[in-house]
């Protein structure tokens, strides 16, 4: 189990906040559907814990993936 938890460490993705969401009904094709499936699973800090529900590393991965673009960061300050 310590194989695992070393993959945890590196994820991109860290722990998971409780915040209130916002309704969003999105499609996936059934690949990324099974790798968000992959990627909870990797994210369980132990073999015994529950795994998370991938729907739930969504909001979190496209936060990420805005917070590192730099293009978009350069165009959000262009807009403010």
């Amino acid at each position: 189990m310590r194989e695992a938890r070393n993959v945890a460490e590196k994820l991109k993705l860290g722990p998971l906040l409780d915040d209130k969401p916002v309704k969003l009904t999105v499609e996936f094709p059934a690949p990324v559907w099974r790798d968000l499936q992959a990627y909870a699973e990797a994210l369980k800090p132990s073999a015994s814990a529950e795994t998370l529900e991938p729907s739930r590393l969504v909001a979190p991965m496209v936060e990420r993936f805005m917070a590192t673009d730099r293009a978009f960061g350069r165009a959000k300050r262009k807009v403010s």
